[in-house]
């Protein structure tokens, strides 16, 4: 687990991602996470692709508080089939927040607490993806938009 999750900090930060927060939801594997690992994989993964910008790396944070601390456009991407979704592509804006579950997705009660939040649900394609890879996927698309 820890070995994907730092593959999708080094992809994530050669990509010119803005800010990344590990986020702690009812299905979370992950109930901590060594920050001062994850901060050196992003500076050495910054350096290797002559980025300029550090991201932001947070602090492990609480589902229910992330939500509270969030402003602007705001996407989640879940497995649930629930008709709602459109295309992350045809969502995106300047510093969107996207919302990507952990292995096992969110539960129900979080999808719905972040739709009442004013999540909108987003869909990443028809497969299922590992949590790593939909966020290296997402972080592409924001890349290849020009909207990071």
């Amino acid at each position: 687990m820890n070995d994907r999750m730092e593959w999708f900090l080094e992809k994530a930060t050669e990509m010119g991602i803005a800010r990344i927060t590990p986020i702690l939801c009812d299905h979370s594997e992950r109930k901590k996470i060594n920050l001062e690992r994850f901060e050196k994989i992003v500076v050495s993964a910054m350096k290797q692709s002559n980025r300029l910008f550090l991201p932001v790396l947070d602090e492990l944070t609480d589902f229910r508080e992330f939500l509270l601390s969030t402003h602007g456009s705001r996407l989640i991407a879940h497995c649930e089939e629930d008709g709602e979704k459109s295309e992350l592509i045809n969502e995106l804006q300047p510093h969107t927040c996207l919302l990507i579950g952990p292995e096992g997705d969110f539960s129900n009660e979080e999808i719905e607490l972040a739709k009442s939040s004013g999540f909108k649900p987003v869909s990443l394609g028809p497969t299922r993806l590992r949590t790593e890879t939909a966020g290296v996927y997402a972080t592409a698309i924001f890349n290849a938009t020009k909207l990071n």
